[in-house]
C-alpha cells in the first residue's frame, strides 16, 4: 500500500480550476519531484492535500495516507496529521518563522503539539534537531531570534520543526529558492541523508529541474494543473515523451561544450479562467497536431514506470536538444 495516494484530486478558486485531476502517489522512504513553472499546481496540490487551503477553495478528489482518506476530515483528524504524519516546509523561512519569538520557542511548541514534550525535555530535543540539522552551537542558537541568522540557517530551522514531530512524509516547497549556489547543495544534502537516516518519504517541489535531479529518484511534471509526464528522474533526461518536459530540458544551459542560446518555450501558462480546448501546452507546442485542440489528453504508458499525456507519447523523438 502507498503512504499517499491522491486521485482525480481537483481544486477551483471562484471558478477558476486550480487543478484538474491530479493522480500522484508516494511510498515510504520514496523521494518524488514535482516541477513546472510558477502557476502550474505544485503547492496547491499538497495544501489542498493538508486541507491548508481558504475556505473559497472548491476541492473534490481523494487523499489517502495508508488507506485513511483525509480530504475533508476533521480538524482533530487532520492536527494529527499535519507537521505529525505529514510535515510541509514553506518557500519562505523569513515569513514562517515568528521574529518575535526565540528559535528554542518556536521548535519547542512543535514538540509539544505533537509529541507532548515541555520544559527541559522539549529544549533538549530540540537542541538535538538544531544539532542534526547541522546548525553550529545549537544551544546558544535556542535563545536567538530569527533575524539573528542567516537565510540558510533559517530554513535548517525550519526543517528542524518539521522533523518535530517525526513525520512519515515531508513536503518542501522551493526549500533552497531564496539560497545561494553552495548553501542550496548544503540544503538538498541535508535532506537526502535525513530521509534516508529517518526512512522519510520527501516530495521535493521545485520549478528546477537540476534541484529535482540532485535529491529524486522519480519526477511528475505539471502543466497548467495537471500531471503531464512521470518517470524515474533518469528516463526524464534520457528520453523525456511531453513536448513540455523537453522544453524545460532544453531551458537548462549545458554545463560543458560550446555556448548555445537556451530554447525558451514560447508563450505563457494559460489563465485558469480562459483554458485552451484540448491539451493545455498545445497553444506553445512545436509538435502539436490538430487532434490535441479536441480533447484532454490522458495519460499513457510510454515504458515502465513511464507516462506522459501526449498523444505523441511513445512514438516522438526529442525535438529540443
Amino acid at each position: 500500500m502507498s503512504l499517499v495516494a491522491i486521485r482525480d484530486l481537483a481544486v477551483s478558486f471562484d471558478g477558476a480550476p486550480a487543478l484538474r485531476g491530479i493522480d500522484v502517489e508516494i511510498n515510504s522512504g520514496e523521494a518524488l519531484g514535482m516541477v513546472g513553472e510558477s502557476g502550474c499546481g505544485k503547492s496547491v496540490t499538497w495544501l489542498a492535500a493538508l486541507g491548508l487551503l481558504p475556505g473559497k477553495a472548491r476541492i473534490s478528489g481523494s487523499v489517502r495516507l495508508e488507506g485513511q482518506e483525509i480530504l475533508g476530515a476533521t480538524p482533530a483528524t487532520l492536527d494529527r496529521v499535519r507537521g505529525g504524519r505529514v510535515a510541509m516546509i514553506f518557500q519562505d523561512p523569513a515569513s514562517s518563522l515568528n521574529p518575535v519569538h526565540r528559535i528554542g520557542k518556536q521548535v519547542s511548541e512543535a514538540l509539544s503539539l505533537h509529541r507532548g514534550l515541555r520544559g527541559a525535555a522539549a529544549r533538549a530535543e530540540a537542541r538535538r534537531l538544531l544539532d542534526l540539522v547541522g546548525i553550529p552551537d545549537a544551544a546558544r542558537r535556542l535563545d536567538a531570534y530569527p533575524h539573528e541568522l542567516s537565510g540558510g540557517q533559517n530554513q535548517r530551522v525550519m526543517i528542524a520543526i518539521a522533523l518535530a514531530g517525526q513525520p512519515e512524509l515531508l513536503v518542501a516547497d522551493e526549500p533552497t529558492t531564496a539560497l545561494d549556489v553552495t548553501i542550496q547543495a548544503q540544503i538538498l544534502d541535508l535532506l537526502g541523508t535525513l530521509r534516508r537516516e529517518m526512512n522519510m518519504a520527501l516530495v521535493l517541489i521545485s520549478h528546477d529541474l537540476g534541484v529535482i535531479a540532485e535529491a529524486c529518484e522519480r519526477v511528475a511534471v505539471m502543466y497548467a494543473g495537471r500531471i503531464v509526464e512521470e518517470a524515474p528522474i533518469a528516463r526524464i533526461f534520457a528520453a523525456p515523451a511531453h513536448p513540455y518536459t523537453q522544453g524545460l530540458l532544453g531551458a537548462l544551459p549545458p554545463i560543458d561544450g560550446e555556448r548555445q542560446p537556451l530554447a525558451a518555450i514560447p508563450g505563457q501558462v494559460p489563465d485558469p479562467r480562459a483554458m485552451p480546448p484540448g491539451c493545455a501546452f498545445a497553444p506553445r507546442c512545436a509538435v502539436r497536431l490538430d487532434a490535441c485542440a479536441a480533447a484532454m489528453p490522458e495519460g499513457r504508458a510510454v515504458a515502465e514506470g513511464h507516462r506522459a499525456a501526449c498523444l505523441r507519447a511513445g512514438a516522438m523523438e526529442r525535438v529540443l536538444a
